[in-house]
C-alpha cells in the first residue's frame, strides 16, 4: 500500500494549482507519512507502521494503538493494522473471560 495511511486510510487527492491569472495546473496533494514504531501495551511487542502524522495526533487523543485500534472501522484499516486489531480483540477477550 503505497501513500496510504495504514491506520485512518488517508491517500492522495488531486486538484489544481490556481495561479493570480486564474490558470489552472493540476497538483498532488499527499498526505504526511512517515514510518513509526509503535508500541501495543495488551501485545507487549512493537509494530513498524506506514502513518500519517495526523492519525499520530489521534493515537495519542485516544490513548495509544490497542485502543485506537479497536475504535476504528475495518474498512479503512490495512491488512497488517486488521490482523492486529484482531490479535488485540483476541487477547482482551481472553483477558476479561
Amino acid at each position: 500500500m503505497a501513500r496510504r495511511c495504514e491506520l485512518t486510510g488517508k491517500g492522495t487527492l488531486v486538484g489544481h494549482h490556481v495561479s493570480h491569472a486564474n490558470n489552472k495546473t493540476k497538483r498532488i496533494y499527499r498526505p504526511n507519512l512517515q514510518t513509526v514504531s509503535l508500541v501495543s501495551e495488551i501485545l507487549g511487542n512493537s509494530y513498524k507502521l506506514k502513518i500519517s502524522m495526523n492519525a499520530l495526533r489521534s493515537l495519542d487523543r485516544n490513548g495509544g494503538l490497542d485502543p485506537f485500534l479497536l475504535k476504528s472501522k475495518d474498512s479503512v484499516l490495512s491488512t497488517k493494522a486488521l490482523r492486529l486489531k484482531r490479535a488485540i480483540a483476541k487477547k482482551t477477550a481472553k483477558q476479561a473471560a
